[in-house]
């Protein structure tokens, strides 16, 4: 058998498994489970995510091309809302990751190991445009070098390829070259389905805000009958759904309570974990680090957006653990939270503290963290994907 043949026999094993564990019901044990098996309502179907998570963990190899340098390539933003593109790449080129393809013959995913995020903040300083050709060409080139030097691009199109990026800009890249694109895995914060996201193929990733010397929000625990605010927001005018959201309750209601500028005697995350339900607002685009915030201080997330790919929801069933609320429908907020009886309000607190694992960042990386989440989403991409050999 050729690498590829034994690659994708492997791939059919893993399938295999996936849907045999499905059909009896049955959890087998992973390799470092640590203890955790997912069970419960917040998964679409517990077993197949269990049972795929554990055939990623034997059979998953990631081989990261080597060409380039910092901070272009190998390299990205630790910290603040970008932080996620930055903390991937150093997981997966630490030398620790588990899933490192010794060599690309043994690998069934190819990461392009580009920072959108440094190539905005060291190409575009001083900003002087906003054209994306700039960028476009970066990874228009790096996409040119590899599929000359090496056979991996040309025989998938790119289907067994990948790149993670939380900018604003990443979806953009697409478009100097759509063909070029048509089955690469972008994966990305900005996962909007009305500006070329498809679910299908590309991947919705948290965005998450990583403050210095830390791996996320500091985590709260109030006891749900101790939150003693409905809703709260506090927030820039960002983009068209928060200015309606300001518009209708800004400093008008004590029990939704929706700021612009909060003020400084108060502090803005003992606010969230004052409160019963997080208000989630799209700004410019459609993700928001408040989602992860929340759900880290046990706040049920209202989701107020259109056209956002939730994270992960190939595995978690987001109507379990948060609310959502469609932009025509902001004037009736208080409303739909008020309607939420206390019993169905203390399923989804329950939810949202039992999901918090999954928008965690652990350094090693741990089993069902944020980044094995973000690596079984692509997974998932590339075992629907059977390459001709």
């Amino acid at each position: 058998m050729s690498n590829l043949e034994r690659i994708e026999a492997d791939l059919a094993r893993a399938r295999d498994a996936i849907r045999k564990a499905v059909q009896a019901k049955n959890h087998s044990k992973g390799n470092d489970d640590q203890g955790f098996i997912p069970t419960g309502s917040i998964y679409r179907n517990a077993h197949s995510f269990h049972q795929s998570h554990v055939e990623m963990e034997k059979r998953l190899k990631v081989w990261i091309y080597r060409e380039g340098e910092p901070p272009l390539v190998h390299d990205g933003p630790l910290n603040n809302i970008y932080g996620i593109e930055g903390q991937f790449i150093d997981e997966m080129e630490s030398g620790k990751s588990r899933f490192m393809a010794p060599h690309p013959d043994e690998a069934n995913l190819f990461l392009i190991p580009i920072s959108v995020a440094n190539i905005v903040n060291t190409l575009y300083k001083p900003l002087v445009t906003y054209s994306r050709d700039q960028l476009q060409r970066v990874v228009l080139d790096y996409i040119g070098i590899i599929s000359e030097r090496y056979p991996y691009w040309n025989r998938s199109q790119g289907a067994d390829h990948f790149l993670v990026s939380c900018h604003d800009w990443a979806p953009d890249i697409s478009e100097a070259n759509p063909k070029l694109y048509d089955k690469f895995i972008r994966v990305l914060c900005n996962a909007n389905t009305s500006e070329g996201f498809k679910p299908q193929r590309d991947v919705s990733i948290p965005e998450i805000n990583i403050p210095y010397g830390k791996l996320g929000p500091t985590p709260q625990s109030t006891n749900p009958d101790k939150r003693s605010i409905l809703a709260f927001f506090a927030g820039g005018a960002h983009g068209n759904i928060r200015h309606i959201l300001l518009e209708h309750w800004k400093d008008k209601d004590n029990e939704v309570q929706v700021h612009e500028y909060l003020d400084k005697k108060k502090n803005y995350f003992k606010l969230m974990g004052k409160s019963k339900f997080c208000l989630c607002p799209s700004g410019y685009e459609v993700a928001s680090a408040r989602v992860v915030t929340a759900i880290s201080v046990g706040c049920v997330p209202v989701l107020i957006s259109d056209y956002y790919a939730l994270p992960f929801s190939d595995v978690l069933d987001w109507t379990k653990f948060s609310v959502y609320i469609p932009s025509e429908k902001i004037p009736e907020i208080k409303t739909i939270l008020k309607g939420i009886s206390p019993k169905r309000y203390l399923k989804l607190q329950k939810r949202v503290t039992e999901v918090h694992r999954h928008f965690m960042i652990h350094r090693p990386a741990q089993p069902y963290d944020m980044i094995h989440m973000l690596l079984h989403s692509v997974w998932l991409r590339r075992l629907d994907v059977l390459l001709p050999s």
